[in-house]
């Protein structure tokens, strides 16, 4: 299996709740980043999932033509290909769609997929996040519960916020303050609006002072334990045992006890993206730095077509970022328990 369909991407949710780890979430923007990415996971036996955000997805479709839809479509037909040769399972994933860029990208997706369902075909993409973290609550969820029908009817899952991530990602940018720690009042509204899984399977992003992007220690201070609070108390009103499939947003820089305190309270999905961006650039800095008159004509010279060559410093970019997602994969616990 290379693509998780519907059912083995409920399979794999199911696992790694009832293992206590979680999948890495990387964002990807090319072939390029797909190929490390899945290089990462293969070399750690893990299962995962590749996100494409909006900004993402107008970049894979040209950066003079920015047609998000087009991008999204464009980078999950090469990962389709791709993933066939590594031995894994990934789950394609569209990343932070606001409310503003629902028409112009998450429902055409999902009406696309509901046609190929009609015709006995398997949906693109496995899930697509609805980020309503921009909005007040209750419009947030009666938005959520429009989408969670139409998810159900392209047979994937959809993904909600509930609370706010700090920091900016693709022009969304949040405040770092009190608002960036999810009450359980909020899960129980957003339970009450969406059911615990008889309307359809959701993932949820509870915020515990997720930051994205960048930062330094002390920064920002996560409160892991906020999720089993919420697990917790919802689950004592409806009767289920940790209610919520879990996502932590703004995982690029968290301790490993940050991480694996959140994995213990129900987190399945980690969304990872600056470290990996980073470690992709570190080693093509480190390759023009080192053969700098090679892949420069200087003084008159020719330099060295084998040093600018884009497959030379892009294997070392791949190789790199395919390291990071390895790491990850340890700190999730998912490492070694790829389907099969």
């Amino acid at each position: 299996m290379a693509i998780a369909t519907p059912e083995v991407y409920n399979e794999m949710i199911d696992r790694a709740k009832a293992g206590r780890f979680a999948y890495p979430a990387v964002n990807v923007t090319s072939s390029q980043t797909i190929t490390a990415a899945l290089q990462g996971f293969a070399e750690a036996e893990s299962d995962g999932i590749l996100q494409v955000s909006v900004g993402g997805a107008e970049y894979a479709s040209g950066s003079t033509v920015k047609d998000r839809v087009s991008g999204s479509l464009a980078l999950a037909a090469y990962a389709t290909e791709a993933a066939k040769g590594y031995g894994i399972t990934v789950a394609l994933h569209t990343d932070h769609c606001t409310k503003k860029n629902l028409d112009s990208w998450v429902r055409p997706l999902l009406a696309l997929e509901a046609e190929a369902v009609k015709n006995g075909q398997n949906p693109l993409f496995q899930s697509h996040m609805f980020d309503g973290s921009d909005i007040p609550l209750d419009e947030n969820l009666v938005i959520a519960e429009e989408l969670l029908e139409l998810s159900v009817a392209a047979r994937t899952i959809l993904e909600i916020e509930v609370g706010v991530v700090g920091g900016e990602e693709d022009g969304h940018e949040a405040a770092i303050n009190d608002k960036l720690y999810t009450t359980a009042e909020d899960g129980l509204a957003t339970v009450k609006a969406l059911g615990s899984g008889e309307k359809g399977r959701y993932l949820t992003a509870l915020t515990f002072g997720n930051v994205h992007g960048v930062y330094k220690p002390g920064a920002v201070k996560l409160r892991p334990s906020i999720l089993a609070d919420i697990q917790k108390a919802v689950g004592e009103q409806i009767g289920k045992e940790n209610p919520f499939d879990l996502v932590f947003h703004g995982g690029s820089g968290s301790t490993e006890a940050e991480i694996s305190e959140a994995v213990d309270n129900g987190v399945i999905k980690m969304n990872i993206d600056t470290d990996t961006q980073y470690a992709f650039t570190r080693p093509v800095v480190g390759h023009m730095f080192t053969n700098y008159d090679g892949v420069l004509k200087i003084d008159g010279e020719v330099g060295n077509k084998k040093a600018y060559d884009p497959r030379a410093w892009g294997k070392l970019a791949e190789a790199g970022m395919a390291q990071r997602i390895v790491e990850a994969c340890q700190r999730l616990r998912s490492a070694g328990h790829k389907l099969g």
